[in-house]
C-alpha cells in the first residue's frame, strides 16, 4: 500500500498510525499540497479531489478521505466494535 499525504496535515498522519498499530507495511509518499503535487494529473486520477491523504492499495484500487481509509483498513480488526452502539460511538 500507497500513502500519499502532506507530513504538516494531520489527516495523512492518522492514517500512518492506523497502518502502524495493526502492522501494516506501507510506503509513504510525501505529497505537497503547497507544492500543488496534489493537482497533477496522476494525482487527480487516483483522487479527483485533488486532497491528500490518499492510498494505493496493493490490488491498484485508491482510496481518499482519511476515515474512509481508516474504516478500509480497520475492517474485520478488533479495533472495530462489534456492538453497534459502540460501532456508532467510534463513529461519531
Amino acid at each position: 500500500m500507497k500513502i500519499y499525504g502532506d507530513s504538516i496535515s494531520g489527516p495523512g498522519l492518522k492514517v500512518t498510525w492506523v497502518a502502524d498499530s495493526l502492522g501494516r507495511s506501507y510506503e509513504w509518499i510525501e505529497t505537497s499540497v503547497i507544492a500543488s503535487q496534489t493537482l497533477t494529473p496522476a494525482f487527480l486520477v487516483m483522487n479527483p479531489t485533488g486532497q491528500v491523504p490518499a492510498v494505493m492499495l496493493d490490488d491498484g484500487r485508491s482510496l481518499a478521505q482519511s476515515n474512509a481509509i481508516i474504516l478500509h483498513l480497520v475492517e474485520g480488526s478488533n479495533l472495530i466494535p462489534s456492538d453497534a452502539y459502540q460501532r456508532a460511538k467510534m463513529l461519531e
